[in-house]
Parts: C-alpha cells; structure tokens; sequence
C-alpha cells in the first residue's frame, strides 16, 4: 500500500527524482534532503508504513543486512568512522514524515552531533 500524498511514496514510485544509494525487493536508500553529516542517509521501505510497530515483521531480517549493507558502504566511502541508527516513531519522539525510516548518520571524532548516550 502507498500513499498519494505522501512524499517517500512519490519518491518510491518515481514521482520525485532522488539518487537511490542502494535498492533491494522492500527498501530503498537515499541520502537525506537535509543531512546532520556528510553521508546522512535514509533507508525507506518501498511500502507505506507509519511505525517501526507497522513494519511487518517478515521484513525484519531484510532490513537488518539491507542497513548492515548501506552502513559498511557509508564507512567504506570515508563519511564517517562510525555511526549512529536512529528512527523517531511519531510525533512526540520527532517524526516529521509519516512513513517509516531509519537515519544512518555517518560519525567523526568530535563532529559535536548529541544523540542519547
């Protein structure tokens, strides 16, 4: 199912033109529009899900290697020597775009990003 107004539905149908990083059967990565670093991507499932709580669970272990896969291409590219895997899950916890996905924000020693420790 997908969503008409939605903006990662548009780009997974094509409607929006973005540079895909990797594609496999049930996701997509791009880089973010607006990114914390150099390399900040967002993997997207190709279907409309709001929540992590809406993932179907047979798609767990895809998206595990699938952020596995783009997470070793962000270090093998030099983005970062580390990295953080956040998702926000509705609008208290700071979800702005209503389809689920997680941030692969790509990290340096003392590139002053905060994230919960």
């Amino acid at each position: 199912m997908q969503k008409q107004d939605c903006i990662f539905c548009k780009i997974s149908r094509g409607e929006i033109s973005t540079e895909r990083i990797k594609e496999s059967n049930n996701f997509f990565a791009v880089y973010d529009a607006h990114p914390k670093t150099q390399g900040h991507t967002l993997i997207i499932p190709k279907k409309h899900f709001v929540t992590l709580l809406d993932l179907p669970n047979k798609l767990g272990e895809e998206l595990l290697q699938f952020t596995k896969e783009v997470s070793s291409f962000l270090l093998e590219k030099k983005f970062g020597d580390g990295f953080n895997i956040l998702m926000n899950n509705l609008e208290p916890a700071g979800q702005v775009v209503k389809h689920a996905h997680l941030h692969i924000v790509p990290r340096k020693e003392g590139d002053g990003i905060k994230v919960i420790e």
